[in-house]
């Protein structure tokens, strides 16, 4: 080989490096992680997290729920917003499969959610 191509190679090798990390990483907000990977970021879960925050740390919910404490129209100090992640651990998606995490916020404010609390279905 020349030596012009030696640099070459090194160049090229070297600008390849930066694709594994990028590739490991999650596919960005918004999107739900592999069930592994949600079990990862939900050990930062923290009490008073923003909805924003979930969504980054655990992208877009399966299911949602809107519960007030039984009241017609309840202040939102008197509501809580469920959010419920639902993963296979198999390729058959029997629900005995299932791993299901749920998040719950509380209202401080009109549109200003926060985690109250969170849980998996199981262990």
């Amino acid at each position: 080989m020349k030596p012009n191509s030696f640099v070459f190679v090194a160049v090229f090798l070297s600008s390849l490096a930066w694709l594994a990390p990028a590739a490991a990483q999650a596919a960005g907000p918004g999107a739900t992680p592999s069930r592994a990977q949600a079990e990862r970021n939900a050990v930062d879960l923290k009490q008073g997290m923003s909805l924003e925050d979930v969504l980054q740390l655990l992208g877009k919910p399966q299911r949602t729920a809107l519960r007030s404490n039984g009241t017609g129209a309840a202040s939102p100090s008197q509501a809580s917003l469920h959010w419920t992640y639902i993963w296979n651990d198999r390729a058959a998606s029997s629900s005995s499969d299932q791993r299901t995490l749920s998040v719950e916020f509380a209202a401080k404010a009109a549109d200003q959610w926060f985690v109250n609390g969170w849980g998996w279905n199981s262990y």
